[in-house]
């Protein structure tokens, strides 16, 4: 273990210490799709509120955004990459079958005796999943700087014949380095749930060259209603929030920013809507992002602390849903660089 247990007198939460984010430069604007599809840039904008997408090329894979959101997040914290104790990385789209992405974004860091393991949390609510899974290591006590890395590139896997689904996935990756913290609590208890019921809601499958199933060759291509989607996200999630900011002792009110699964910009607005919140409480980054997936929602939080929406000793209520169905929420109370006590590594 590159920490030290023996340093963590007083530190009695643990926080998000950065956030790194990675996304391909190649974007694809509405206008080179209404150019592949029947489909206008009024309707895109319209209904979905998405103007813009990064699409990785042809030899930019899951590692590489997230190798980019790991070095970004190290960067931004000012620390030795090599000085983690733990790498995670949630996705859903992997390089390869096995081994996992976590080990390839070692290998390309050239950091050696570090551990690392993937978590596959079903797509669009792996960062909140991710997040707690990492809590979860940091609370042992046995890491004591731990990244929890979350890319997809899940855009390579939409339908070639369906517009709606270019219109709405991009590929992206975030990071979040977690430390403990002193003077704040921190990141809070995360409450996950799972609708089985709503399984085939979105989905990808596997079919060989005739268009059969098969389980492990051929072509990947998504599945998803969005009329479910969008229904599971306005009666189940606000129910959802009540129990959620209940677990962490506040109430929507006292939430600086409501960070949620970038659906799309129209969704998001609407649910914060539901939830009987102003408009200024919400953060989009899918309108010029696409929905990437679960890395959305951090680099949607990403965005808030980086043009100054949310401070040290702001409680921020993340929230992500996505297949299964499922659905994950937690209240972060925002860190400074006064809560991680400078500690020899």
């Amino acid at each position: 273990m590159n920490g030290s247990a023996g340093g963590t007198h007083g530190l009695t939460g643990v926080g998000i210490r950065s956030i790194g984010v990675c996304v391909p430069e190649n974007e694809v604007t509405n206008t080179q799709l209404v150019e592949r599809f029947d489909t206008t840039d009024a309707w895109m904008r319209e209904r979905l509120g998405i103007f813009s997408r990064r699409v990785a090329g042809p030899d930019e894979f899951t590692s590489d955004l997230g190798l980019g959101a790991f070095e970004d997040a190290c960067k931004r914290a000012g620390v030795d990459p090599a000085s983690i104790d733990l790498l995670i990385c949630c996705t859903s789209t992997p390089d390869h079958m096995i081994p996992a992405v976590a080990a390839l974004i070692l290998r390309k860091a050239q950091i050696q005796g570090v551990p690392g393991f993937d978590v596959n949390a079903g797509g669009c609510a792996g960062g909140l999943f991710g997040l707690d899974v990492g809590h979860k290591y940091m609370q042992s006590g046995q890491y004591e700087r731990v990244a929890v890395v979350v890319a997809d590139t899940v855009a390579q896997l939409n339908d070639p014949e369906d517009r709606t689904q270019h219109a709405i996935f991009g590929d992206g990756a975030a990071c979040y380095l977690l430390e403990r913290c002193a003077d704040s609590p921190g990141i809070g208890r995360t409450l996950l749930g799972t609708d089985p019921e709503g399984y085939y809601t979105a989905f990808v499958e596997r079919l060989d060259g005739d268009g059969r199933l098969n389980r492990f060759s051929g072509a990947n291509v998504t599945r998803m209603d969005g009329r479910g989607v969008k229904d599971f996200a306005l009666s189940v999630v606000p129910g959802f929030v009540s129990e959620v900011t209940a677990l962490g002792g506040v109430t929507l009110d006292d939430v600086r920013l409501i960070v949620t699964h970038q659906a799309n910009p129209r969704l998001v607005r609407e649910l914060v809507t539901r939830l009987g919140q102003p408009a200024d409480k919400t953060v989009i980054v899918a309108d010029r992002f696409g929905n990437t997936s679960g890395s959305s929602v951090v680099i949607a939080l990403a965005e808030a602390e980086r043009t100054g929406r949310i401070g040290p000793g702001d409680a921020v209520l993340l929230l992500g849903f996505g297949a299964g169905m499922s659905y994950a929420g937690t209240v972060v109370h925002w860190c400074g660089s006064e809560n991680f006590p400078q500690r020899e590594w």
